[in-house]
C-alpha cells in the first residue's frame, strides 16, 4: 500500500481537541458538502469534472475528520451501484492513502506497551510503515528467533477521538430525528450503538488477536483460507505482532491474471468463505474491503484484519441446504422464513411487500450477475415498502449487508459475469463432508435434491407461468379489475342524457318566467336579454331530448 505524510498534523491528530470544536467541524463539513450538491444541482453543473472535484474534496474532508469518518468513506467506496464512478474512484484512495504518523511516535508506543527497547524486542525493525490504515499503521520487522513479522501500532489518542465522535454523531442523529420524519422510521440509535461498540472493540488489539485465533480455528480444515499467526508475547492492547504473509490485493485483477491465478476460483473462495462465516459459524469479518484481503501465489485468500468482527445466529446445516434449494426453486416463502429466523427480517403483520421484493430478486438475479439498474423496475414499490416500514433491519444486520455488498463489489470487479449461485455450490457440497450428523444431513440433502428434480420435471410452461404471476399479482392487490355490465352502462348513459335534459328544462323555465316578470315590470332591456338566455336553454333542452331519443333507439336495436 502507498502512504503519504502530511506536512502538518491534521486537526484530529492534535493532542487537544475540544468537544465543541469537534462538533463544529463535523456539522460544517456536512453542511458544506450538502451546499455543494445543492449548488451543482441548481445550476445544472453535474459534469464528470465537477463530480471529480467534489469527490476529491470529500476524500480530503474525511481524512481531515479522522478514523471514524474514514471508515464511513471506505464503506461507501464499495458502492458503485449507488455512487457515481468519480466518487468511487476517489473514495478508494482512503484504503491506501490514509496518512501515517511519525516512526518516533510508533516506536515510543511499542516500547511503552511492551516494556523494553525496540531492538531488545526485534532483531530488525523497518521504521517506514508498510501500510497506514484509519486506526493504525503496520511496520515490517524480524524477531530474534528469525520469523518475519509485521507490527501493528495503534494511532495515538484514538480512544479520546472516538469519545468526541460519539458525542458529535449522537447530536447529528438527534437533530435528524427532530427535523426529518424519515429518520424516525429507522432504529438509528441501535445502529449507532452497534457501530461504536464494534469500533471500540476494533481498537483493542488483544480482542483482535483472539478474533484471529477464533477465525483460524473455524477454518483450520477449510482449504484456501490463510490466517496469520499471532505472537502473543509481543502483543498488547495497542500493539499487535503477526506473521508476515505478503500477497496480491484481492481486487487487483491484472496482477492476479498475470500470475496465472483463476479469477473464478477466487470468487468461489470468497463467497463460500463468507457463507460459512455468516450461516455456519455466526462469526464474520464485518469490514472485508480489498485492503484487508489478499491472494497468495497459490491462489489462497489471506485475511489480515480481525478488529471489526460481528456475530449473528448461525443456521443449522439442514436449514442451509433447505434455503439453498429454495433459492434454486425461487421459493420466496422458504427464503423469507430463513431471513426471519436469523433475524435479518423482523416479522410484520403484512409481509406482502417483502415477498414481492424477494421474489423479484430471486427471479432476476439467481442465474445472472446482479444488475442494480434493474431495480428501477420496482423502485416505486421499494420506496413505498420502506416508507410504510413493513420490516426493519436489526442493528447488527447492517454489518452483514455491508459485508455482502462489499464482497459483491469485489467479485464484480474480478469477474463482471460471476454467478452467485454457481459460486456458492462448493460451500453446499462441503456440508455433506461433515462428520457430525452426517446421516441426517445426507438425508436432508437427498430429500431436497429429489424435490428439486421433481420441481424441474413439473416446471410449468411459459403460459402457465404467466397465469400464475397474474394470479399472484391479483392476490397481492397489485392488479385491480373493473367489472363492467353492458346493460347497466346503457342505462347509465340514458340516465345521464335525461338528467341533462331536466337541468336544461329547469334553466329555460326559470329564465322564461324571469323575462316575463321583467317585461311586465317595464324593464324591457333586461327582459329581452333574459328571454334570449331562456331561448338558449330551450334549444339545449330540445337537443338533450333528441340525444336521449336517439340513444334509446340505438339501445333497442343493439338488444334485438
Amino acid at each position: 500500500m502507498l502512504t503519504r505524510k502530511s506536512p502538518k498534523p491534521l486537526r484530529w491528530q492534535r493532542t487537544k481537541y475540544s468537544p465543541l470544536t469537534r462538533q463544529i467541524d463535523v456539522f460544517s463539513a456536512a453542511g458544506k458538502f450538502m451546499f455543494f450538491l445543492w449548488r451543482d444541482r441548481t445550476l445544472g453543473d453535474n459534469t464528470p469534472t465537477t463530480k471529480r472535484r467534489r469527490a476529491k474534496w470529500l476524500v480530503q474532508t474525511l481524512l481531515d475528520l479522522g478514523p471514524t469518518f474514514i471508515k464511513f468513506g471506505q464503506a461507501l467506496s464499495t458502492r458503485a451501484d449507488i455512487l457515481p464512478l468519480e466518487y468511487v474512484e476517489e473514495l478508494e484512495k482512503l484504503q491506501d492513502k490514509v496518512p501515517s504518523f511519525s516512526a518516533d511516535r510508533a516506536v515510543a508506543i511499542i516500547e511503552s506497551e511492551l516494556g523494553n527497547s525496540l531492538f531488545s524486542l526485534y532483531r530488525d525493525f523497518n521504521e517506514r510503515p508498510l501500510a497506514a490504515a484509519s486506526l493504525g499503521q503496520v511496520h515490517r520487522a524480524k524477531l530474534h528467533t528469525g520469523e518475519q513479522v509485521i507490527v501493528k501500532v495503534q494511532r495515538p489518542g484514538l480512544k479520546e477521538l472516538f469519545d468526541l465522535d460519539m458525542q458529535a454523531v449522537r447530536r447529528v442523529i438527534r437533530f435528524c430525528q427532530r427535523c426529518f420524519s424519515w429518520a424516525r422510521l429507522y432504529d438509528l440509535d441501535a445502529i449507532y450503538n452497534e457501530f461504536f461498540l464494534i469500533l471500540y472493540q476494533e481498537i483493542d488489539y488483544i480482542k483482535e488477536g483472539k478474533n484471529a485465533d477464533r477465525f483460524r480455528e473455524n477454518f483450520k480444515s477449510y482449504p484456501g483460507i490463510v490466517v496469520p499467526t499471532v505472537y502473543w508475547e509481543y502483543s498488547t492492547h495497542k500493539v499487535l505482532t503477526l506473521e508476515y504473509l505478503p500477497g496480491i490485493k484481492v481486487d487487483d485483477r491484472k496482477t492476479l491474471q498475470a500470475c496465472g491465478i483463476d479469477i473464478k476460483r477466487i470468487n468461489q473462495l470468497g463467497i463460500c468463505c463468507y457463507l460459512k462465516q455468516i450461516l455456519q459459524d455466526g462469526f464474520f469479518q464485518a469490514d472485508p474491503h480489498p485492503g484487508n484481503i489478499a491472494v497468495n501465489s497459490d491462489g489462497s485468500l489471506i485475511f489480515y484484519d480481525f478488529g471489526m468482527m460481528a456475530e449473528v445466529k448461525p443456521l443449522a446445516k439442514d436449514q442451509m441446504i433447505r434455503t439453498f434449494f429454495a433459492v434454486l426453486r425461487k421459493d420466496a416463502d422458504v427464503v423469507l422464513d430463513t431471513l426471519v429466523d436469523i433475524g435479518l427480517v423482523e416479522p410484520m403483520p403484512d409481509m406482502t411487500p417483502v415477498k414481492r421484493l424477494l421474489r423479484f430478486v430471486l427471479d432476476e438475479f439467481t442465474e445472472k450477475p446482479i444488475d442494480f439498474q434493474a431495480f428501477n423496475v420496482i423502485k416505486d414499490e421499494v420506496y413505498i415498502m420502506f416508507e410504510q416500514q413493513p420490516f426493519r433491519l436489526p442493528a447488527e444486520m447492517t454489518f452483514i449487508l455491508k459485508s455482502l455488498t462489499t464482497l459483491d463489489g469485489v467479485a464484480r470487479t474480478l469477474d463482471p459475469q460471476y454467478n452467485l449461485v454457481d459460486s456458492a455450490q462448493p460451500f453446499i457440497k462441503s456440508l455433506t463432508i461433515a462428520k457430525q450428523d452426517r446421516g441426517s444431513l445426507v438425508g436432508e440433502l437427498t430429500k431436497q435434491a429429489r424435490e428439486f428434480v421433481q420441481y424441474k420435471l413439473r416446471q410449468p410452461s411459459r403460459a402457465e407461468v404467466v397465469i400464475r404471476r397474474l394470479e399472484q399479482r391479483i392476490e397481492e392487490g397489485e392488479l385491480k379489475f373493473r367489472v363492467r355490465s353492458i346493460e347497466s352502462d346503457r342505462a347509465l348513459r340514458r340516465i345521464n342524457f335525461a338528467i341533462k335534459a331536466l337541468i336544461h328544462a329547469c334553466w329555460a323555465g326559470f329564465t322564461l318566467l324571469s323575462g316575463v316578470v321583467l317585461l311586465v315590470a317595464g324593464e324591457t332591456g333586461w327582459g329581452v336579454f333574459v328571454l334570449a338566455v331562456s331561448g338558449v336553454g330551450i334549444v339545449l333542452f330540445l337537443r338533450s331530448l333528441l340525444n336521449l331519443s336517439i340513444r334509446e333507439r340505438l339501445d333497442r336495436m343493439a338488444e334485438q
